[in-house]
């Protein structure tokens, strides 16, 4: 019975993430609605008072625009414009605490190839329209990361999805707040069944049993082989080593 709060993402449908959202609540589970203005805050209480939850789906200028038609709309331009205007019309109570869960992409954080870029910077928010929250709990991005703050952070994902975090370290954050002002953070690392990583050598070496031997062969691999002359039929025959093999490359003074 513990409460779960869910937004949806710039992957998702937000129609249907919202879906049976009343039923859910009953459960204590709450998603995130379908965007039609300010999100009205979720209040939990423990030992130091009440705590407000704020469920911010991700957005774009344009949904924003429709939601508040009396601002106007050169106003509301880029996506950190539309997200400065919803979280202005956020009534925080300074003396409580309030957490926010956002899907968007802050200005300043590493990015990898998994995710899509934004072209000029229209897609980026700014890190200082989160000052008035203790905790920004934040979605989009795959690297676990501070933004700004310690207190603005990306959990990142819990799985590897592009061999550019390949040597990333997975992990879940942990927040614990106590009085107002006072947030503990903590990360858990997690292991995934099958890693991610990139192996390099040539040919020989790599189909050489005493290389192999004791290592997980059933990775997802990428393999970079560093023969001067290509291999006949390299990844078939790599595979019956290494049977998750995803990607093989050459690097080679051809290459080069």
């Amino acid at each position: 019975k513990l409460p779960i709060f869910a937004i949806s993402g710039n992957h998702d449908s937000a129609d249907r993430i919202a879906f049976g959202s009343q039923l859910l609540t009953g459960s204590r589970v709450y998603v995130s609605p379908v965007f039609s203005g300010a999100p009205v805050p979720i209040a939990l209480t423990d030992e130091y008072g009440l705590v407000d939850l704020y469920l911010l789906p991700f957005l774009k200028p344009a949904t924003v625009r429709h939601a508040f038609p009396d601002e106007p709309p050169e106003a509301l331009q880029t996506t950190s414009d539309a997200i400065g205007c919803v979280l202005r019309h956020c009534s925080l109570a300074p003396a409580r605490r309030s957490v926010l869960l956002a899907h968007q992409f802050v200005a300043g954080a590493a990015v990898c190839e998994s995710e899509e870029p934004s072209v000029g910077g229209l897609d980026s928010v700014d890190a200082s329209l989160f000052d008035g929250f203790d905790y920004v709990a934040l979605g989009h991005l795959h690297s676990p990361q501070k933004v700004g703050r310690e207190t603005v952070r990306y959990c990142g994902s819990p799985l590897k999805y592009s061999f550019s975090e390949a040597r990333q370290q997975k992990s879940v954050t942990f927040v614990t707040l106590g009085p107002k002002g006072t947030v503990e953070l903590s990360t858990l690392s997690l292991t995934p069944r099958h890693d991610l990583r990139e192996v390099r050598g040539n040919y020989a070496e790599l189909t050489d049993r005493r290389a192999y031997a004791g290592t997980a062969v059933d990775d997802y691999l990428r393999i970079t082989l560093t023969d001067e002359q290509d291999v006949p039929d390299a990844l078939a025959r790599l595979r019956t080593i290494y049977p998750n093999l995803l990607r093989l490359d050459y690097d080679n003074q051809r290459t080069r």
